[in-house]
């Protein structure tokens, strides 16, 4: 009974207090932990203009436990794997990270809303950690020729997600 409220409670957070950047809202009436997301590229990045679309799964402890994000359109970028799970440090399990690469508090906690996981993706966007790449080769091309075989990569997955949003 809580989670229910726990979740729907998040979902009237949502509407009450959009955040610039994306928009999110269930799959299925029926189910409350599979939600679906559209990032919009952020501005002035290489992904600006596109719009990606995302899952996000609760577990059913949540929010003990962080949701799974994964990209259902196509998307290069360093922190994303090539078949879409999201990494970032806030949707990791909690607590101490056995390879020592994060701070307990960076990872995820149960005061970490959708809003802050959107937030942080968004930034992610803008802001690639090429220290933990979840995609090794997008991680080289960004590091080695940001302006020539990684940008053109971002902008065929952006002119994709353009003529996919309109499907």
């Amino acid at each position: 009974k809580t989670e229910l409220m726990t979740m729907s409670s998040l979902i009237s957070e949502l509407n009450k207090n959009p955040v610039e950047g994306f928009s999110a809202g269930l799959i299925d009436d029926e189910d409350i932990y599979q939600w679906e997301v559209v990032v919009i590229g952020p501005q002035d990045t290489l992904f600006e203009g596109g719009f990606f679309k995302a899952t996000l799964t609760f577990p059913r402890d949540y929010p003990l436990r962080p949701p799974k994000m994964k990209f259902i359109t196509e998307i290069w970028h360093p922190n994303v794997a090539k078949n879409g799970d999201v990494c970032i440090s806030i949707l990791h399990e909690p607590g101490e990270d056995k390879y020592g690469y994060e701070k307990p508090e960076e990872r995820w906690l149960p005061i970490h809303t959708v809003e802050t996981i959107m937030i942080s993706v968004i930034s992610m966007l803008a802001d690639p950690n090429g220290d933990s790449p979840a995609n090794v080769d997008a991680a080289k091309e960004w590091r080695e020729d940001p302006t020539g075989v990684f940008k053109k990569k971002v902008a065929r997955c952006v002119r994709r997600s353009q003529e996919m949003a309109f499907d």
